[in-house]
């Protein structure tokens, strides 16, 4: 199973030393084919402010599949990875959106409104299979229904190599599975310091900078220095922890800075992203 190629491509990406380039997606056929053939490393099925749709998401995804590419390449690697960001908030101890998104073949999922440990290890344990308590890698404690078929004939793995691949990444270093949390609010900033050093398995953290500016009473005002102070706590936690983070509105204008600042999975808007993505390309050396 080690000769399986790396399957998704933000995983890819950050490996390699690079930042991964995603975009918010609307859950259709047509979006799902355009973004196929898109310069991202990844999409984002965005599912907490859109209508909650398994079968729309289901859709498209096989939308996303091109024959002639995986024969051009020789790999069941999707060109671009799809996660997808489900609707419970953290507080809610939600298990069953992650499972339904995850058992559809998603590479990852993106959890809204993180504010403590308990809920950053439901996330991620809702991500994991179980398995025994002797085994290496037990927590956090998978808590994941079974029921890989759908999934594991969409990444083109049998099931036991499947089984082998859906773990959380970078706690499983073969793991396909990005599992993102997203800091919202200012419990969850002076919480993440000790979510990072007590919940492994954590892919990322995308700050959520429209709820944070609301809490902080400078309601979109991504560019205020109270609200900019607030994310860079953010970045310096995920420093410290050596764990990705993220932005949810990367532009021309502020790109350089976050890269500069030491953010690594980058998000655009599609309508004009591309130039973005290639901007981005040649700053960060590649």
């Amino acid at each position: 199973m080690s000769d399986i190629p790396r399957l998704n491509g933000i995983i890819r990406a950050l490996e390699a030393g690079k930042p991964a380039f995603t975009s918010f997606a609307k859950i259709d056929r047509q979006t799902a084919i355009e973004m196929s053939d898109s310069p991202y490393d990844g999409i984002v099925y965005e599912m907490e402010h859109n209508p909650y749709d398994i079968t729309a998401l289901t859709d498209a995804l096989q939308y996303m599949l091109s024959r002639s590419q995986i024969l051009k390449t020789g790999s069941p690697a999707p060109a671009v990875t799809p996660i997808a960001r489900i609707p419970a908030n953290g507080a809610e101890m939600n298990q069953a959106f992650s499972k339904q998104v995850l058992d559809r073949g998603v590479y990852g999922v993106i959890w809204p409104h993180i504010n403590n440990v308990a809920q950053a290890y439901n996330a991620v344990a809702s991500c994991r299979y179980g398995r025994p308590k002797n085994a290496s890698l037990y927590e956090p404690q998978g808590k994941r229904g079974d029921g890989p078929m759908a999934a594991s004939r969409y990444w083109g793995l049998t099931q036991a190599e499947y089984y082998s691949r859906a773990d959380v990444w970078p706690l499983a270093p073969q793991g396909e599975i990005f599992v993102m949390l997203m800091i919202e609010s200012v419990a969850g900033i002076e919480n993440l310091d000790d979510i990072l050093a007590n919940v492994p398995g954590v892919g990322g953290v995308l700050i959520g900078e429209g709820d944070l500016s609301q809490e902080l009473g400078y309601a979109r005002q991504y560019e205020h220095p109270v609200v900019l102070e607030a994310m860079a706590k953010i970045v310096a936690s995920c420093k410290k922890h050596n764990v990705v983070v993220g932005h949810p509105h990367v532009t021309s204008a502020n790109l350089e800075r976050l890269l500069e600042e030491g953010y690594r999975f980058l998000m655009s808007a599609p309508s004009r992203s591309y130039g973005v993505v290639g901007k981005a390309r040649e700053l960060a050396g590649y």
